[in-house]
């Protein structure tokens, strides 16, 4: 059940922070911060907020427009090149730092998954975050339409991977592309799949 009984918990400003990304061959990494400040829980949206993997493309589309329009939030994006650096976690845990600064002040903050990011203010982990509570299900939900708009933008330039589809996930398609087309600037090189390519 997403709603905000882990947010009671907490005093004062919360955020929930997440990240998209990590398992794609292509594309950046991307994560929201957002609050939903108490006086906007009973807006009628807010109710069909819930993890973005269970939502249709056209709900999370909307919910996105309805969470910007009410809600103050922040996007980070840590591009292929510091993924290949850092690797695909501290690259993840980096967009999650990123977003919740660009945020600006706030209390306590709601992490999806078990890996804590260093923010400057406290934080919980929660495993399956975006299924329980409604501030993570939003920061899932913006980032994923973010990233989805930019593999779709990007799948124009090179429509042979299908990242319009499969926003640069490795399925059957994009492995077929990356044998026969080779890889191209946004895949990921330190990537298993990627690396035996070179």
């Amino acid at each position: 059940m997403t709603d905000f009984s882990l947010e009671e918990q907490y005093q004062g400003i919360i955020c929930g922070l997440d990240e998209v990304g990590r398992g794609p061959l292509a594309g950046p990494v991307v994560a929201a911060a957002v609050i939903i400040p108490p006086e906007k829980r009973e807006l009628q949206f807010i109710e069909e907020i819930k993890d973005s993997k269970k939502l249709s493309e056209k709900k999370r589309y909307e919910l996105a427009q309805h969470i910007k329009s009410q809600c103050p939030y922040a996007i980070s994006e840590i591009s292929v090149e510091q993924i290949d650096q850092l690797n695909i976690l501290q690259a993840s845990l980096l967009a999650m730092k990123n977003a919740q600064e660009k945020l600006g002040h706030v209390n306590h903050a709601l992490v999806d998954g078990n890996k804590a990011p260093d923010l400057s203010c406290s934080l919980t982990t929660v495993i399956k975050g975006d299924s329980k509570s409604k501030t993570i299900a939003a920061a899932s939900i913006i980032a994923k339409v973010h990233r989805d708009h930019i593999m779709q933008t990007l799948a124009q330039q090179y429509p042979q991977y299908g990242w319009a589809q499969n926003a640069g996930y490795p399925t059957q398609q994009h492995r077929d592309a990356l044998k026969e087309y080779g890889i191209t600037p946004h895949h990921r090189k330190s990537f298993k799949t990627v690396r035996e390519l070179l």
